[in-house]
């Protein structure tokens, strides 16, 4: 007879497990890794140096606050360090927010392709995620707006978004904060903000400090080339920092982390180098796919949409299976209901320009 197994709570066997992007293709020592959106620069030297140095305190706790990262926040962005919370990720963070924010009977919204861990973070809370529709691959108020009922209690939004680099304007997000009701948390997920170089583009710094019920979450994966240490922020007001506090870990960030983090963010110099770097190759690379034939969603992050024609032989899965063959690892986007397309992060400039031919080959049928 078979015993019972323990139960557990209800949404969490309804969700699909989070597959990260591969880093590894059979035959390829070193292939091409566009699959993350990782930066093509690697860290700060600065920041590699700090980790080291921590290196010879790994018998000691980490100060559980996290008040050296803190800090270098507040300075770099002017923000008072006591709204600051750090996590293991921001993906850590959205999680937590749900959990602290989300019961049974509770619902959730965010948007058509939005960010996988969103759903992830709602159904493990047991709360009902709603999804707001997206026209153009792009999130709309008043999609949103419409998927309000009493039972909502948060609402996730990616601005720019992964997987489609599309962003609404600050005006926008106003207008959708404005529209929601008081007692909804507004999450806005800034993952990419360091990369946009639109006028009417804002991360949501001043919503948060100007409202209390909006957050904004940031992480140190992308530019600032330390995804390894799974670092990530939230900016909130005080009340909100003060229940994340109370629902985190004591120690969710390691000592080399805090540091690592504390110098990354310093230096300037190099997160300017990795901007410009993304303002020269992100465009080109739409443009060169796009010359290929392909639809390319326009992107302000550090990666592509890239659409497949249908048809066996030319679609996402053939193009996905050939660049791996050659080395090049994409990202499929099947999970996000994007069966017929691919992620490709802007890399180096050998990478972008190998990623392209490789393509062109892909559409004029050759056979490796």
């Amino acid at each position: 007879m078979t015993k019972p197994s323990p139960t557990p709570r209800k949404g969490v066997l309804d969700i699909n497990a989070y597959v990260p992007g591969a880093h590894a293709v059979d035959g390829h020592a070193e292939p091409i890794v566009l699959s993350a959106n990782e930066t093509p620069l690697g860290p700060s030297p600065n920041a590699v140096e700090a980790y080291q140095a921590a290196a010879a305190r790994l018998a000691r706790y980490p100060d559980g606050s996290a008040a050296d990262l803190r800090n270098a926040i507040a300075r770099i962005f002017g923000l008072n360090a006591a709204n600051i919370v750090c996590g293991s990720g921001s993906d850590e963070l959205l999680s937590m927010l749900a959990q602290a924010y989300l019961s049974a009977g509770d619902e959730a919204i965010y948007t058509q392709y939005g960010f996988l861990v969103y759903r992830i973070a709602i159904l493990a809370s047991g709360a009902t995620p709603v999804i707001a529709p997206e026209q153009n691959y792009t999130a709309g108020v008043d999609a949103i707006l419409s998927g309000v009922t009493p039972k909502t209690k948060m609402v996730f939004l990616a601005n720019p978004n992964n997987p489609t680099g599309t962003y609404l304007p600050i005006e926008e997000v106003r207008r959708l904060r404005e529209g929601l009701p008081d007692s909804v948390v507004l999450v806005l997920d800034a993952a990419y903000a360091e990369y946009v170089r639109r006028n009417d583009y804002e991360s949501g710094l001043e919503l948060v400090a100007t409202t209390n019920n909006t957050v904004m979450t940031r992480t140190f994966s992308k530019i600032y080339g330390l995804a390894a240490l799974r670092i990530g922020w939230v900016y909130c007001p005080e009340e909100i920092a003060g229940v994340l506090n109370r629902v985190r870990g004591p120690f969710n960030l390691s000592a080399p982390s805090i540091a690592a983090g504390a110098a990354a963010i310093a230096d300037l110099d190099h997160i300017e180098r990795a901007r410009v770097h993304n303002d020269q190759w992100l465009p080109w690379l739409m443009q060169e796919l796009r010359g290929l034939g392909f639809e390319v969603t326009e992107s302000v992050g550090n990666f592509v949409l890239v659409h497949f024609p249908e048809g066996e032989g030319r679609n996402a899965a053939a193009a996905d299976l050939y660049l791996q063959r050659n080395g090049i690892i994409a990202r499929g986007t099947g999970g996000y209901g994007l069966a017929n397309a691919l992620r490709i992060t802007v890399g180096t400039e050998a990478e972008n320009r190998a990623v392209v031919e490789a393509l062109r080959a892909f559409i004029s049928g050759a056979s490796t």
